[in-house]
């Protein structure tokens, strides 16, 4: 067998197993190839007359057979998933990195920064992706990833590691913002737990192998996106910018805060995903209920 039909056969088998898709990829066509790929240890963009071993074809079966009858997302099977055409060790201490801030960050977060970016935090760093892109992304930065699991700081050191940012990124646990004493940063970005209490009840089982405190964000998902407006003006510096993730959560945020002049940018998922506020726009702490 050749490395196309291996391919082939996967997303047969894939699409009638009506599998649901969002770890990396969005359909059958891309989940069978980069299951067969990387699962081969072959680089994307592979002949695709390349003959497979049928030791290899094994291997595929066995993964194959794993995402369909277990749901297992593809990324946890392989330890690996791809952001920004990045590439990141991921466990299931971890979720899976897919955020919209990456596109973001690849664009220097162009134009709303209003200062060189010489600190920079990622708040609920998960696997560390956001902060080694915030790295790649500002040289000259130094970044601290924080969270609260001592898990997910484990996998964020082994990434943080396998990009060659050990001099530049620190792994601080905290509980948001609590544990950060008196550093001020120039840039907050973070993706936090934004799925309300309904979606939770709901979710496809894909999502039921991740951390579910990193996906529950209280009933109506916006319980610690609340905390992060109440703490955010204590760590940003003057004209600092913070960059929230918050889902399908802008009706609920605009709704709760509705003298606060968020910006939206536009990004692959439309402008509805990411919220950003300077540090003179944020909400009083007292209006943060």
């Amino acid at each position: 067998m050749i490395l196309k039909e291996l391919v082939r056969d996967a997303r047969q088998r894939l699409r009638k197993a009506r599998l649901h898709y969002g770890h990396g990829t969005s359909n059958a066509r891309d989940e069978a190839a980069f299951l067969v790929l990387r699962g081969l240890g072959l680089k994307f963009g592979s002949p695709a007359d390349l003959p497979v071993r049928r030791r290899d074809q094994a291997r595929i079966e066995r993964l194959l057979a794993r995402r369909i009858r277990e749901r297992v997302p593809i990324a946890y099977l392989l330890n690996e998933a791809w952001l920004a055409d990045q590439p990141f060790y991921v466990d299931r201490r971890v979720i899976i990195p897919r955020s919209h801030i990456a596109q973001l960050l690849l664009e220097r977060l162009r134009p709303w920064l209003r200062r060189p970016v010489r600190r920079a935090l990622d708040l609920c760093t998960g696997s560390g992706c956001l902060a080694v892109l915030a790295a790649q992304a500002f040289p000259r930065a130094r970044v601290d990833a924080s969270d609260l699991s001592r898990g997910a700081l484990a996998v964020a050191r082994r990434n943080v590691a396998k990009h060659r940012l050990r001099s530049r990124v620190r792994l601080v646990k905290s509980d948001l913002m609590t544990g950060l004493g008196r550093r001020r940063y120039d840039l907050i970005v973070c993706n936090p737990p934004y799925v309300n209490a309904p979606s939770m009840r709901n979710l496809p089982r894909e999502y039921l192998h991740e951390p579910r405190m990193a996906l529950a964000g209280g009933r109506d998902g916006l319980e610690l996106v609340r905390s992060i407006l109440q703490q955010a003006g204590e760590h940003l510096a003057p004209r600092g910018l913070l960059v929230c993730e918050i889902g399908s959560g802008r009706k609920a945020l605009e709704r709760a805060f509705p003298r606060v002049a968020f910006a939206w940018p536009q990004t692959a998922a439309g402008n509805g995903q990411v919220f950003l506020l300077q540090r003179e726009d944020l909400p009083r702490r007292e209006d943060v209920g």
